[in-house]
């Protein structure tokens, strides 16, 4: 008895605390449940036999709606519910996107004498995404000038350059390429990649979410992105370790990579 039904995206993942509004035709609210983190909302109380209204919302999705018949046995069977994201398509179009630098940024986050942080940014940075029409054959390429590290010290910035750490003169060039794309979740994904630092080449992971798709102010077509990652200076060769109190390395030895971007869909930035 009582309602069933399946809440997910159109790509088939589950929507986790969607709400569920079941109005009877005069509009009056009859029950309101929330789905569990499956997408599925199940309640055992029976309703009066009829037909009802059911709302499906949930945040960052548009709202759906959809009409129900109680039977009977005071159950109703809703089946799945689609959302779609609000705001754009479920997952950017199949084609070339290039990467906008002036309004994406690449940061990282470094422990310092373990009990703050250090912030910094890379300035300067093109790539491009290909978004083939079978998703897992996607492709991201991407380039970063290391000179352009910015932590707001000068003084910082020149040690982050030497040899100590990046090492700009040997070593102009931090490259990004990807080699597979598998789903973590809805709208998330895990770009599996090959990166090349301070003359070290190895894998990383990038854990993705994607926010949306939509049309922008010069008439293109924008996807935006989140995606982070965790690297290990070691693994990398960059082992620079000074101590100072109590043994405490000045600098942490891992780096978290922060990463916000929006691509262009096509093979050129557009003016403006």
């Amino acid at each position: 008895m009582g309602l069933h039904a399946q809440v997910r995206t159109r790509d088939g993942w589950a929507v986790q605390h969607a709400v569920v509004t079941v109005t009877d035709m005069t509009g009056a609210q009859v029950l309101r449940a929330e789905a569990d983190p499956e997408g599925v909302v199940a309640t055992d109380a029976p309703l009066a036999p009829g037909p009802y209204t059911l709302i499906v919302t949930a945040v960052g999705y548009a709202p759906a709606a959809s009409t129900a018949l109680v039977t009977a046995s005071g159950r109703a069977e809703a089946g799945k519910v689609v959302l779609a994201r609000a705001g754009g398509a479920e997952l950017p179009p199949p084609g070339t996107w290039t990467l906008d630098p002036a309004h994406s940024s690449v940061a990282a986050v470094a422990q310092h004498l373990g009990i703050s942080s250090v912030h910094g940014r890379f300035t300067e940075f093109a790539g491009r995404i290909e978004i083939a029409p079978d998703l897992a054959a996607s492709r991201v390429d991407a380039v970063l000038s290391a000179a352009s590290v910015d932590t707001g010290n000068a003084l910082r910035d020149k040690h982050l350059k030497s040899p100590d750490f990046l090492d700009t003169e040997a070593y102009p060039e931090i490259r990004y390429t990807s080699h597979g794309l598998s789903p973590a979740g809805p709208d998330r994904w895990t770009v599996h990649g090959a990166l090349s630092l301070h003359g070290v080449v190895r894998d990383v992971d990038l854990d993705l979410t994607y926010l949306g798709t939509g049309p922008d102010p010069w008439g293109g077509t924008r996807a935006a992105f989140r995606a982070t990652a965790e690297l290990r200076r070691d693994d990398f060769a960059m082992n620079y370790n000074q101590v100072v109190r109590a043994g405490i390395s000045a600098i942490g030895t891992t780096l978290r990579v922060e990463l916000d971007i929006q691509a262009v869909r096509g093979e050129s930035l557009p003016q403006g």
